[in-house]
């Protein structure tokens, strides 16, 4: 809609739960709703081009009146930022507060014009190019199909008696008449095509849209990202231009949609589990609605360039090397949605992992065992029994001056041991709770020994 008429208006409402005759509930949503710039008639602060005072929405629609006759309908919407008023043919239907307390509209200009609020579409300087381009094309349509089907030309005798058509012979008594068609000059719609091919070339320097970049036929080549930005330079030139106009618009939207959530539905101000990505350590429990921080939001746009994957993976893995980039700041690049839920799915996975490989190691252990039982050789392939504790000097097996297990301090009895060393915490698992290590310990033991799940056995008419 902006491309085309050089504005762009959003509407940002909510829709209250509803139940559908079949009975079926439909709960409460935000919806983002794109108006037509022909509908809209906004009204900007004299001083403030960017804040609207008041807006009015205005359009007509077809209904059916009482009687049961169709007829044209003018409905008209009126919202400042203290009330909202509606209106169908001139008539008050309703009239309620602006419980936002703002105008829930969003105006996008396409390209900007200085000291205007109004926007300029793609399409204003090429308009007259394109209305050329396609009377020229139509003429050549013309002249194409007037040759298709030619005009006969008969000299010298009189066309009524003869009938033009297939299979047909004409006798004609004069032996200097002579009978052709009309011959096509090539050299007109030569002209024609030419200028073609000229309004085409203007038009795309005027949008700043390469010939190629609509599909003309280029030479193979393995052309770098950096080539391919200064071939698509006018192009990447209006990419940013747009990105700047409406990633300003998109994150106004998303300010107003929050807003009206937190309104309507309070209790998404609280962080959920079930439907929230996980906590990081900055992350706040929740929110609160009068703080603007509350609000802030960034709109990202991915690169319109296409982006060799194997080069970008060699470049993040030298980074990662290097200790220059993080896990999640490659799953960025990559351009991964959401970086923290896809660490935790592969952080899930490697505790996975090691649980089996766990249960796997203790079915080859326990296989080792019932061999030594039975011969009482020990596979050198196979775990190795543990070897007996250490004794002290005096042979009675009990610790001396130095620490528990026998094994005596390296400074002497004055010196204390090292602290223990703390265990690194992972988000969903806890090391030192005791539950969570039997939780653990019971997946490895099902995973190694399997489920036992009850027989049951029908009984067949044979048996007695």
């Amino acid at each position: 809609m902006g491309s085309v008429t050089g504005d762009c208006f959003v509407k940002v409402a909510y829709e209250e739960p509803w139940v559908d005759p079949s009975g079926m509930p439909h709960p409460g949503r935000v919806r983002i709703l794109p108006i037509n710039s022909a509908y809209s008639f906004p009204e900007w602060h004299p001083h403030d081009r960017k804040r609207l005072i008041r807006f009015k929405l205005k359009y007509r629609f077809w209904g059916t009146t009482q009687e049961g006759t169709r007829q044209v309908f003018t409905y008209t919407e009126l919202l400042t930022e203290e009330r909202i008023e509606e209106y169908v043919n001139d008539e008050l239907i309703d009239a309620r507060e602006n419980p936002l307390g703002e105008i829930p509209i969003v105006h996008i200009s396409n390209l900007p014009i200085a000291s205007s609020p109004w926007g300029m579409p793609d399409i204003q300087d090429v308009t007259p190019l394109n209305r050329q381009y396609n009377e020229t094309a139509t003429d050549i349509a013309d002249i194409v199909n007037y040759h298709a089907a030619p005009v006969t030309v008969v000299i010298g005798a009189r066309a009524s008696n003869l009938e033009k058509g297939t299979h047909q012979t004409w006798s004609v008594p004069n032996k200097d008449a002579r009978v052709e068609n009309l011959l096509f000059d090539p050299r007109g719609i030569e002209q024609a095509i030419k200028l073609l091919e000229v309004l085409k070339s203007a038009m795309h320097e005027m949008t700043g849209v390469p010939k190629t970049a609509l599909g003309e036929e280029q030479a193979i080549s393995n052309t770098s990202g950096v080539a391919l930005a200064i071939q698509y330079q006018p192009l990447m030139n209006r990419f940013h231009l747009k990105a700047t106009q409406y990633g300003e618009g998109i994150a106004e939207i998303n300010r107003l949609a929050l807003k009206t959530l937190f309104m309507k539905e309070p209790e998404t101000l609280t962080w959920n589990d079930t439907f929230d990505p996980p906590m990081r350590d900055d992350s706040l429990p929740m929110l609160d609605p009068m703080d603007p921080v509350s609000y802030e939001n960034t709109c990202h746009f991915q690169p319109p360039l296409p982006v060799d994957k194997l080069v970008l993976l060699n470049e993040l893995q030298v980074k990662m090397a290097l200790g220059l980039e993080s896990k999640r700041g490659a799953l960025e690049e990559l351009g991964e949605e959401f970086p923290d839920e896809k660490l935790e799915e592969l952080f899930k996975e490697l505790i996975a992992d090691a649980e089996q490989q766990a249960a796997l190691e203790m079915m080859k252990a326990q296989i080792a065992s019932l061999i030594v039982n039975m011969t009482g050789m020990v596979s050198p392939e196979g775990p190795q029994p543990m070897p007996p504790p250490p004794a002290n000097g005096n042979g009675n097996g009990k610790s001396g001056n130095g620490p528990a297990g026998g094994v005596k301090s390296a400074g002497g009895p004055q010196v204390n041991t090292a602290p223990t060393a703390k265990i690194a915490q992972a988000p969903g698992l806890d090391l030192k709770d005791n539950a969570d290590v039997a939780k653990m310990f019971q997946r490895i033991v099902t995973l190694a020994h399997g489920t036992t799940i009850p027989q049951r056995r029908v009984p067949e008419e044979d048996d007695s």
